[in-house]
């Protein structure tokens, strides 16, 4: 085909713009475009119909058929749906672009204010599919042909703006670049409109543009003045970028990306990485795009140590200021931890130059995150009304390892231009921002699994892309205060007092309430009398018939005759903590002796807010049917089956008489309960006053949380991942546990190796009245790695299947794509065995069946994805299978989408686990905030000024408030931690299957004594992790069975 400069000067221009690769280039080979087509750039949809008139060779029909079938879409109204409105949008982002694009497709007049002049930035960004059909439905493989190509979904900043840019300027968007919006000049008089103030000199046609919506698209660091902020703060967090020169090499092509590592379920990979070269890190990404793009999150005392960090200071901004980092340091941390974590074999780093010429390494701070408090806001003066709208960062700033930041970019410009189009409409002011906040409140939740399956259907109309969507679930009455009318007083404020008001009122109930409650539940006990929350509970008779009310079965008032005081109150301790899940706060001691009023109080709140909404009638209920978290409860037993397999494994000898938890049988109380009164004041670790809300209880000892650290490591430790060395009596975390030498065969000291109790498994203690019994009673069910222990034998099928097993199977798996024709049925059988544990359940007679129908994979485009070298080891193993059958000419796109399938999978479970850490984190800084209001109440109360009664009675109210959100958190915390138990399996097992399949596609005769051996030891712990998995399983399935009777129950 002769070239098409030949006939028509504009088409050299059109693909210079096509294939441009800096903002420069784009903007001049724009500019000659429309000069050789005699079109002045920046005049909206009509401009573009002009180009598109006078372009019609090949190359650019592909691409105006693309635009023309987004523009295709009823809600544009073929351009007409805003054509009478100006906007303004701030910021050239990713996000400011899309927005323009959409704001123009709509019709409306565009006009983009960018402060920089060229696109610089290499980090790169995770895609979700929706963005990926979105980006090619706008011509992205025509921009950018290596477009999502890899084995996983991103794209570098600067590509995705680059294309963005593009596609804004051919729908006509005036871009002006070098000018900085620094705020909105309101209408002077009745008839004129809004402008910005802008700097440094706007041309006179931008200073005089009057616009009514603003699109704010700016970043964190800049907000329109008016909205409220709100900061999210986890406890300290630094993040690393770095970007080394890609050369395209064949060996860098071959490098493997890394979806994501995570410590909280993968920690022997970052113990690796630390003795080797000294580095700590949380987690580790790394993305092949126009860079090799590494990001990490570091620890701040390895910073120190390796001199990246000059000096520890409190404050965040200086600790990472420039005076405060070293660059050759952290080039060197960067590269060290880059040269692990790929093995090496991308050969020499060489850092890629930044904007300013300089490595492009960074340490970034992502210790808070900021949120707009709303979306949007109407201004208005004179009569001239003034729609302002926040997307991108400055809407929500992303918590960047969970890869949410431009697929909900995307969503936010989506709703930004439906409520442009609304506004367009005439809907009323609070109809549009009532909407509008109605979408904000779903921004936060959206993931891939819970937006619409049919990707292909989304569009500008919010319907298309949530389910379920509720456009009035905030009301216009609600949002009277984001309409601001400039100059006059705005009644919304005093409903904003109103509302601050009466939040000082909790729901915990007063103390009068707390009293009554604790005498209906304890009423007809003989020898109960509770008169008031502090002598009434001495005996331990109240505390036991309580316990006896919420849960009949675990102790008979009979049983208790004869035991003194301190072992009943211990007992029923004891009881509550292993069986209802309420921690104490105060020793068997301070209740015996009355010394501690406020820690009673605060402990029977507990009681209170757990199960009053429970029948005061008793009867039979399930373990799991209790008001408190049933993840509290599991992770308690949780640690006691860890310590019990730590003591049996610890003891010579076995003996009857040693108890099988490290519990004393007599006396029947705990360690602590044989100190003085008032040890629960003090930190058993620091010696430190313990204040009520600081008191952190594990098997009696009392803690600050601070304190409550791993013995090595130093790390904090969280319900469910720490153990205690029976030898030496300290705790640790999971990866620094002490093993024993006789144990390794069956337990690898990783996190996921501890036995998880079955469900309906007591760890209660043992009957007052039949001390002897304790080992029996205190180990009823059997462990989960007990079958492991005998001799099986299966064939190498049976292997397969159980290295296949999926006990929680991805209902979102995609079938498999259509394989290549010209191999044989002996090479289809043989590659669905192979693959099957790479990401991919197995799936039995379907695959073939859905080969021999030739179904597409969903994420399969029109385009061809260009091939990309393979693994040598994977290369060879597809080439050995399909050696007899035919040339496989097309089998690195189905090897290539078998790896996407797996990497997919190891980014959900990495997202999935960012998302659990943030939170942890965030759990930890507000616990930190409670103690600290908790701590100057209870110093109020406990002094001995004359305070009125009325205000002592508001404190000890608003002490029971805080104790209430602490045990919410710690609840929280707990279903956490249950989730992080599920993801170690899950990554134990992938690997142990990894390991099997080794040995399974070993030639029988070919395999050792010790491969054999080898490969039954790798059976009997993945027979281990699928028992462990099967637990964890039934016991979710029993509490959401619990769940549904109790809420059942309530209704009847």
């Amino acid at each position: 085909m002769a070239s098409p400069t030949s006939t028509n000067p504009a088409h050299a221009h059109f693909e210079s713009f096509l294939q441009a690769q800096l903002c420069q280039d784009v903007l001049s080979s724009f500019q000659g475009l429309c000069g050789a087509l005699d079109v002045e750039p920046g005049g909206g949809l009509s401009q573009y119909h002009k180009i598109k008139a006078q372009l019609n060779y090949w190359s650019a029909k592909s691409l105006w058929a693309k635009l023309e079938k987004r523009a295709s879409h009823p809600v544009y109204q073929q351009g007409q749906a805003c054509a009478n409105t100006k906007c303004l949008v701030v910021g050239a982002g990713p996000c400011g672009l899309r927005a323009a694009v959409e704001l123009a497709l709509l019709g409306a007049r565009v006009v983009l204010v960018e402060k920089r002049t060229k696109f610089s930035r290499h980090n790169v960004l995770h895609l979700w599919p929706f963005t990926i059909h979105d980006l090619r439905a706008l011509g992205a493989k025509k921009f950018y042909g290596r477009f999502c190509t890899g084995t996983l979904d991103h794209i570098s900043i600067r590509q995705l703006q680059l294309l963005l840019l593009k596609v804004a300027l051919l729908l006509g968007v005036e871009i002006h670049w070098g000018v900085t919006f620094t705020g909105l000049q309101p209408p002077p008089r009745k008839g004129s409109g809004w402008r910005a103030q802008l700097q440094p000199n706007p041309p006179a046609q931008l200073a005089n543009y009057e616009f009514d919506v603003l699109i704010s698209a700016a970043g964190g660091k800049f907000v329109p003045e008016g909205f409220t902020i709100r900061e999210m703060r986890g406890k300290l967090a630094i993040g690393i970028t770095a970007n080394f020169v890609n050369g395209r090499t064949v060996e860098e092509t071959q490098v493997p990306e890394i979806s994501g590592v995570a410590r909280i379920y993968n920690q022997k990979f970052f113990q690796s990485l630390l003795k080797a070269t000294g580095i700590d890190l949380e987690n580790i990404v790394y993305y092949k795009d126009d860079t090799h793009y590494f990001v990490m999150t570091a620890k701040k005392q390895c910073l120190l140590r390796l001199g990246v960090l000059r000096q520890d200071w409190p404050d965040t901004d200086r600790l990472l200021g420039s005076a405060n980092v070293v660059p050759e340091a952290l080039q060197r941390f960067a590269r060290a931890a880059a040269d692990f974590a790929t093995h090496g074999k991308l050969g020499k780093l060489e850092f890629a130059q930044d904007a300013r010429g300089r490595p492009d390494v960074a340490a970034f701070d992502f210790t808070s995150m900021m949120r707009a408090e709303s979306s949007a806001r109407v201004q208005e003066k004179h009569g001239a009304r003034l729609l302002l709208g926040l997307v991108g960062d400055c809407l929500v700033e992303p918590f960047w390892p969970l890869g949410t930041g431009v697929a909900r970019g995307f969503l936010a410009a989506f709703d930004a231009a439906w409520m442009v189009k609304r506004w367009a409409e005439g809907v009323e002011p609070l109809e549009v921002l009532a909407e509008r906040e109605s979408l904000y409140q779903l921004l936060s939740q959206t993931s891939p699994e819970n937006m619409h399956r049919n990707i292909a259907q989304y569009g500008l109309d919010p319907a298309t892309r949530y389910p379920n969507l509720n456009l009035r679930a905030v009301t216009p009455n609600q949002v009277r205060d984001l309409y601001d009318v400039v100059a006059k007083e705005p009644v919304q404020r005093k409903s904003d007092k109103t509302d601050a008001g009466k939040t000082a009122t909790g729901s915990v109930g007063t103390q009068e309430e707390l009293l009554r409650w604790c005498q209906e539940q304890t009423a007809g006990y003989p020898g109960v009398h509770v008169t008031d929350l502090s002598s009434s509970w001495a005996d331990g008779l109240a505390l036991c018939a309580l316990v006896h009310h919420l849960r009949p079965g675990l102790l008979e008032p009979s049983e208790l005759q004869g035991l003194g005081a301190l072992e009943t109150t211990a007992w029923a301790l004891k009881v509550a903590e292993h069986e209802l899940g309420i921690t104490p706060v105060l020793s068997a001691q301070a209740v015996v002796a009355g010394s501690d009023p406020l820690g009673l109080i605060a402990y029977l709140s507990h009681f209170h807010s757990a199960f009053k909404s429970m029948p005061n009638s008793p009867g039979p209920t399930s373990q799991l049917s209790t008001g408190t978290s049933s993840a509290v409860l599991f992770l308690g037993k949780l640690q006691r089956t860890l310590q019990r397999t730590r003591a049996k494994v610890e003891a010579e000898t076995p003996s009857t008489e040693q108890p099988s938890v490290p519990e004393p049988n007599v006396p029947l109380t705990p360690p602590p309960q044989h100190q003085e009164v008032g040890t629960e004041d003090v930190c058993t670790l620091c010696g430190e006053h313990l204040y009520i809300l600081e008191r952190f209880c594990v098997d009696g000892h009392f803690f600050h949380r601070s304190c409550f650290r791993c013995h090595t490591c130093e790390a904090t430790l969280w319900p469910g991942g720490y153990g205690q060395h029976p030898g030496d009596g300290h705790f640790y975390c999971l990866q620094h546990l002490p093993q024993q030498v006789h144990e390794e065969d069956s337990n690898d000291g990783s996190p996921d190796s501890s036995e998880i109790p079955i469900p309906g498994d007591s760890s209660m203690p043992p009957d007052p009245s039949t001390p002897t019994a304790l080992p029996e009673a205190a180990s009823p069910a059997p462990s989960p790695s007990q079958p492991a222990r005998r001799l099986i034998r299966l064939s190498s099928p049976e292997r397969l299947r159980l290295s296949s097993l999926a006990i929680t199977p991805d209902v979102d798996v995609n079938a498999p794509p259509k394989p290549p024709r010209s191999c044989s049925a002996l090479a289809l059988q043989a590659l669905e065995g192979s693959f099957v544990g790479w990401g991919m359940p197995a799936q039995g007679p379907q695959v073939p069946k859905a080969m021999e129908q030739g179904e597409e994979s969903p994420s399969s485009s029109e385009e061809e994805e260009e091939e990309v070298p393979l693994e040598s080891d994977l290369e060879q193993t597809l080439l050995t299978l399909s050696k007899n059958s035919g040339t496989m000419t097309k089998y690195p796109t189905w090897c290539r989408t078998l790896m996407r399938h797996a990497k997919e999978e190891e980014m959900k479970r990495f997202c999935k686990a960012q998302a659990i850490q943030r939170r942890l984190n965030e759990i930890e800084a507000a616990l930190r905030e409670l103690e600290a209001e908790g701590t100057k109440l209870e110093l109020a109360l406990r002094s001995q000024s004359s305070s009125p009664e009325q205000e002592k009675k508001l404190w000890i109210e608003q002490l029971l408030h805080l104790v209430q959100k602490k045990n919410s958190l710690v609840a929280e915390e707990a279903e956490l931690m249950i989730t992080v138990q599920e993801l170690n399996l899950e990554e134990k097992q992938w690997q142990l299957d990894q390991e099997l399949r080794g040995y399974i596609n070993r030639e029988e005769t070919l395999k050792t004594a010790a491969d054999q051996q080898a490969e039954d030891q790798v059976l009997k712990k993945l027979l281990d992790v699928v028992n462990q998995r099967d637990a964890l399983i039934r016991f979710q399935e029993e509490r959401r069975l619990s769940e549904l009777a109790s809420g059942l129950g309530a209704q009847g």
